[in-house]
């Protein structure tokens, strides 16, 4: 019998000194780097595994436990009174653990021998504890879009929930390799083959065994787990802090578990080889015999498989985190199973409307012209001459990073989150933001430890840090560094429009009105309030132009609580708020004439001047239709959150070359992306309230006719800007006049999961007094990906991010091998409906209008005895009808108008 014993580092990482990181330094290396996220339902237990993750790498030195409020990744005071997790929290450990204490001889060496593990060798894992709760889906994305690989955590009792197959379709469409821990398989009503069952017939790939649950003489408590891999048994000590682990041969244990480990290594096997040619080799060489196979040659199977895309195997791993039970070989298959940086597709990069991958650009096999309006003479193609004398501007790009993160800390200030994916970040480096034409310094770099952090001099490529001192940088915004830019300027064109992917956000559906308590405490209020939509940009603040009220927007009401919370509370302001109400929308129902609007004033002692021709329509339906085009198009169409924006410029092409030497020039200092830029704005602006009932406009087409003749010499940005919303603002008004508007309220996409017993009453309950559409029973949660549905933080022109969505077969459960469970029934049934029959749980699909959704939670437990649960997501607007809209208006106290 052989004892692994997981030392702990001699000193914890918060207390290294900067010669302490030198000695380590081969941990930067981006091959020896794992940025993965722990994903998750609410209360599977990713925190409780993140701090044991944390233990067990010797970052702490004792465990957290969120029910006492001492975790280091939940730190913010609500997070720990609520016990829940709010914002994702970023931590960077070693696994295995580094001895970095000054005059250490083990510094291992960063070498891996050929045919030894991954996870023999020191990693540096940069961590993201993610939230569960439905209302902070943006902290998930926002965390998804920067991340390698996931590790997702499922509730040994509960199984496949909701909310975990909503943030799996997240990952998928972020193309995210992916691993399974199932967790609390201690607790009674663990039911680990079933919850494996679900996750083929739910999260639509194939389980791959890796490990099998340890029963004390096959029906008692949970004391180890079947590594299927390596054919041998794992076991902790009962009561203990998890750090011994007993490793015993299978002729040590007893017959029926050595058994049914080699029956799941023959399952596991087969399934490899269904999906990966090398493994068929590997079978036949060793005579097909599924137990001779070495262990590290199945790891590097299911890491093929896992990379692959899209990904059709799930590695399924097993424990009880809060029993310290299964943790550090989930920490070793997070080295051996999911990718480095280096292994990640190259990242999407847009540079004014051309659309192509990062290193493209940075091994100069991409095109560049320089600023288009350059051309003087009408359209020209870019030429290979042209083409080499910009590759040397390439060459003095020397970073390129993906602000994904804003977070106001009281004592260092605002510390911006950034994935760096080119070159490195040095300190005091000039950082041009190439959203808003800004440079800023670095004058400080951090890595985080949750609420910790240590300074370090760089943020070399592949890897997470903070950059402190930023005053303007938002999350999606692009950070490049490049030498010998101007300070003001920035890069020359068109690097300085390059931008990585932005981030979506979804849109808010709930807002509540914040009032100052005094006249002296408004700009505080106000501040304050910019900061929260900072650090969090699925919040949105709005003034009433009519009642001067401020009304702030979210996801949900928890959402909103902890926002009013943090407002408060935390940052002190003195102001109330109202109750949280619904956020409508306002459509037109006809079409206005072109009406032109003419700008002519002087702005900060300068003379500006300005026209523009706008005219709007509706949209059919409620989805803004996709215009096809190319760079030799002579329109641009944008996406101005849930409606659609057409600029008309017959002169011009898209991307921006005159078509005709006699037609009127643009100023050379603006561009005809920076016109773009400012009518995208000045139209927001304009369609951010209606004309009738003051709710932002919702499937709207705006039409710009873009004249050259009327921009001139002494047009500035902000003045187009003006002249456009002016204009759009006199054309909706115009349309509305004629017909009047209509309110179009959010409907959500619910997913409930009830006992069986109880599905039929609320199924009754969600159709006939609630006015919902039951869609489907045990059917999985969909729903089309409309432009109503997202927005981003940036102006780019990248094509939307559609959900993923492959075309294979259902996959049968009786096709699936599990072990068997102890407290299971015999009779077979959950292979012909998972959820089994009584007490187990069910699933209904429906689609519901969010007003109807309020309060709901108090509603559903008093139909289900408390059991019941349900996550919630915005599918998009519906008008509504007429009578219904007078209720509202009704209930809002505005009679037919505000």
């Amino acid at each position: 019998m052989d004892i692994i014993r997981r030392s702990s580092a001699t000193a914890t990482f918060r207390s290294l000194r900067q010669k302490d990181w030198e000695k380590i330094s081969f941990l930067n290396s981006s091959n020896a780097t794992r940025n993965i996220g722990i994903i998750a339902h609410i209360d599977a237990g990713k925190t409780t595994t993140t701090e044991r993750m944390l233990y067990y790498s010797g970052y702490t030195r004792r465990i957290g436990d969120v029910d006492d409020g001492s975790t280091v990744t939940d730190f913010l005071p609500a997070e720990r009174a609520r016990g829940i997790t709010i914002q994702s929290a970023a931590i960077t450990f070693n696994w295995p653990p580094v001895q970095g204490e000054k005059g250490s001889k083990d510094i291992p060496s960063s070498s891996r021998a050929p045919g030894t593990p991954r996870s023999q060798t020191p990693h540096l894992v940069n961590l993201i504890d993610t939230p569960g709760h439905a209302d902070f889906t943006f902290e998930v994305l926002r965390s998804l879009r920067i991340l390698d690989g996931a590790v997702c955590i499922l509730d040994g009792v509960a199984g496949v929930e909701a909310q975990t197959e909503k943030v799996w379709t997240q990952a998928n469409n972020y193309r995210i390799p992916k691993i399974i821990y199932v967790n609390k398989l201690d607790r009674d009503g663990a039911a680990f083959g079933r919850t494996v069952k679900e996750v083929g017939v739910r999260l639509h790939g194939w389980p791959a065994l890796c490990q099998i649950p340890w029963w004390k003489d096959g029906k008692g408590k949970l004391i180890g787990v079947g590594d299927v891999v390596n054919l041998r048994a794992l076991s902790w000590e009962e009561g203990g802090d998890g750090k011994v682990i007993k490793s015993l041969n299978l002729t040590d244990v007893d017959d029926a578990f050595a058994k049914e480990i080699k029956k799941a290594r023959v399952a596991l096997i087969e399934i490899l080889s269904e999906h990966d040619d090398e493994m068929v080799e590997k079978f036949l060489e060793y005579d097909e015999d599924h137990l001779a196979i070495p262990g590290n040659d199945l790891t590097e199977s299911l890491r093929r498989c896992v990379l692959q895309n899209p990904q059709r195997i799930i590695p399924v791993f097993t424990g009880a985190s809060f029993r310290n039970l299964g943790v550090q070989p989930l920490l070793d298959a997070v080295l051996d199973l999911l990718p480095s940086p280096e292994e990640r597709p190259d990242p999407e990069i847009s540079m004014g409307v051309t659309h192509s991958r990062l290193n493209e650009l940075l091994a100069g096999r991409l095109a560049l012209t320089s600023s288009p309006q350059s051309s003087k003479s009408g359209k020209q193609k870019t030429s290979p001459t042209k083409t080499q004398k910009t590759l040397p501007v390439v060459s003095n790009l020397q970073a390129c990073a993906l602000a994904f993160k804003v977070v106001n800390d009281p004592r260092r200030g605002v510390l911006v989150y950034v994935r760096v994916y080119s070159g490195s970040i040095d300190r005091n480096a000039a950082l041009y933001n190439t959203n808003l034409s800004i440079t800023e310094r670095a004058p400080k770099l951090l890595r985080m430890y949750a609420s910790d952090a240590v300074e370090v001099d760089s943020i070399a490529a592949g890897h997470i840090g903070v950059i402190v001192g930023l005053k303007y940088a938002r999350t999606g915004d692009t950070l490049i560094v490049y030498s010998g830019a101007n300070p003001k300027s920035g890069p020359p064109a068109p690097l300085n429009t390059l931008q990585l992917r932005p981030i979506s956000v979804p849109p808010p559906v709930f807002f509540t009105s914040v009032e100052p308590n005094s006249l002296s405490e408004e700009k505080l209020v106000s501040d304050t309030l910019g900061l929260l939509l900072r650090e969090d940009p699925s919040l949105n603040v709005s003034i009433d132009s009519e009642s001067g009220q401020t009304h702030l927007a979210g996801m949900g009401e928890l959402h909103l609580e902890i926002a009013r919370d943090r407002l408060i509370n935390d940052f002190k302001a003195r102001a109330t708020t109202g109750k949280i109400e619904i956020g409508y929308r306002e459509a037109i129902l006809s079409s206005s004439p072109q009406i032109t609007e003419d700008v002519n004033r002087e702005v900060a002692g300068k003379h500006s001047r300005a026209s523009c021709t706008v005219s709007v329509s509706p949209l059919d339906g409620t989805e803004p239709r996709v215009i096809e085009e190319d760079d030799d198009s002579t329109h641009t169409s944008l996406q101005v959150e849930s409606n659609d924006l057409i600029i008309h410029h017959p002169t011009y092409t898209r991307s921006g070359l005159k078509l005709s030497p006699d037609s009127a020039n643009l100023p050379e200092h603006l561009p005809l992306p920076s016109i773009v830029t400012a009518l995208r704005t000045g139209i927001s602006a304009a369609l951010s309230r209606g004309p009738t009932h003051g709710f932002s406009m919702h499937s709207t087409l705006v039409e710009v006719h873009l004249d050259p003749a009327q921009i001139h010499a002494d047009s500035t940005p902000a003045a187009i800007s003006t002249a456009v919303r002016l204009a759009t603002q006199k054309a909706v008004k115009s349309a509305a006049a004629e017909r009047g508007t209509v309110l179009m309220e959010p409907v959500m996409l619910v997913a409930i999961s009830v006992n069986e017993a109880d599905i039929g009453g609320v199924a009754h309950d969600i159709s006939a007094a609630r006015g919902g559409q039951v869609l489907s029973l045990d059917g999985e949660i969909s729903s089309p990906v409309s432009p109503s549905a997202t927005l981003t933080t940036s102006t780019s022109t990248f094509p939307t991010l559609h959900t993923v969505k492959e075309d294979f077969p259902p996959i049968d459960p009786r096709k699936i091998y599990t072990p068997p469970d102890p407290f299971a029934s015999t009779d077979g049934g959950e292979d012909d409906d998972l959820i089994g029959t009584g007490s187990a749980q069910r699933r209904i699909v429906a689609r519901v209008p969010l007003r109807e959704m309020v309060g709901y939670l108090k509603h559903l437990r008093s139909l289900t005895g408390g059991r019941g649960t349900f996550v919630m997501s915005v599918e998009g607007f519906e008008r509504m009808s007429a009578q219904r809209q007078k209720a509202v208006l009704k209930e809002l106290g505005g009679g037919e108008g505000w």
